[in-house]
């Protein structure tokens, strides 16, 4: 917090900082023994009739009124990076898109729109990446348009928590009735760890997700099109250690350049705890080396402790959350903007 030379808390943000990273403390229950107080820091989104919203790494959204700040302050973009291989938001964003290609895209701006019959919210929603060339009202009834031509509920994928990720967009959104849906991490971490974890003996490799593969994937009846999906990316393999009914564990690598990217590790229930994931993933980042990968990434959900743990013992940790916004349905009143063009 913001201190004065007389000692004294003072806030020192005003409207003029909405879009930019702060810290505030605010009064939040003065009680019988004195007055208790909570920080919140993240990313300045709105200040209007007296109360400011934060929108914070996991992307939820804090309405503070005026009338309880102490204490606040402009801090830096985005706090520094303790580990892991540096890179921008939208480095990231692009790299990721490109290991998860949709059937059909089409370009509004800087904003891409894509979809694969539904096969996966990243595969179906908007990239936005920019400006997508129309103020944001009118930018979003063509999203919906177009998913719905295509029968497909209107996703937007959006990102918070890092320098030049989209808090703001995230705050219009809701602003408008858009539901988040869907939220989890990025993670990256040094990519020679991972392939020096274990012995990767008894570990296939194939350029194509064969029918033992899919018996152990999670997703049940998968279409071409999602086959399409899965198999689209610069260099995709697919990994399986071989057991009886079906493999005893599965994973997809996609290698991008310098990143390689890690998805679908999956292992038998009957067998968890016992090295496999760390085995198929020590063989994927053994041939994204080859390849001349130095660093990966990887997508975790927030409440999966079980991999979180796996990854932070890896190396891996968190860069950005990223959600997905679903438009609200037609008629519900909470589908027209404010008449901001923020985009």
């Amino acid at each position: 917090m913001e201190i004065s030379a007389a000692g004294r808390l003072e806030v020192r943000i005003t409207a003029a900082d909405v879009g930019k990273r702060v810290s505030v403390r605010r009064l939040s229950s003065p009680g019988d023994g004195g007055s208790k107080f909570t920080d919140t820091v993240g990313v300045l989104t709105s200040w209007d009739d007296g109360v400011l919203v934060i929108t914070q790494k996991n992307g939820a959204g804090v309405r503070i009124p005026e009338s309880v700040l102490v204490a606040g302050k402009v801090v830096p973009a985005a706090p520094a990076r303790r580990r892991g291989p540096a890179a921008s938001y939208e480095e990231l964003a692009r790299v990721t898109a490109r290991a998860w290609r949709p059937v059909e895209s089409e370009r509004l701006g800087a904003w891409e729109l894509r979809a694969a019959a539904g096969f996966t919210r990243r595969a179906n929603s908007v990239l936005p990446l920019g400006d997508p060339g129309l103020p944001l009202d009118d930018a979003l009834d063509a999203v919906r348009r177009w998913y719905g031509a295509r029968g497909l509920p209107a996703y937007v994928q959006t990102a918070t928590g890092a320098e030049g990720s989209q808090e703001p967009l995230c705050a219009e959104l809701e602003r408008r009735g858009w539901e988040r849906e869907v939220t989890a991490e990025l993670w990256v971490g040094a990519l020679a760890p991972v392939a020096d974890r274990a012995d990767a003996g008894g570990v296939v490799l194939s350029r194509r997700a064969d029918e033992a593969w899919l018996a152990r994937y999670q997703r049940k009846g998968v279409s071409e099109v999602a086959l399409r999906v899965l198999g689209g990316g610069p260099s995709v393999w697919f990994a399986t250690v071989p057991g009886e009914d079906a493999p005893a564990a599965i994973g997809r690598c996609v290698v991008d350049g310098r990143w390689a990217g890690f998805a679908a590790v999956e292992v038998d229930p009957l067998k968890r705890r016992s090295g496999l994931a760390t085995t198929v993933m020590a063989a994927l980042a053994r041939q994204a080396l080859d390849e001349g990968a130095s660093a990966a990434w990887l997508q975790v959900e927030a409440d999966n402790e079980g991999a979180r743990a796996l990854y932070a013992g890896m190396g891996f940790a968190a860069h950005h959350a990223y959600h997905h916004y679903r438009a609200p349905a037609p008629g519900s009143g909470c589908d027209s903007g404010s008449g901001s063009g923020a985009g």
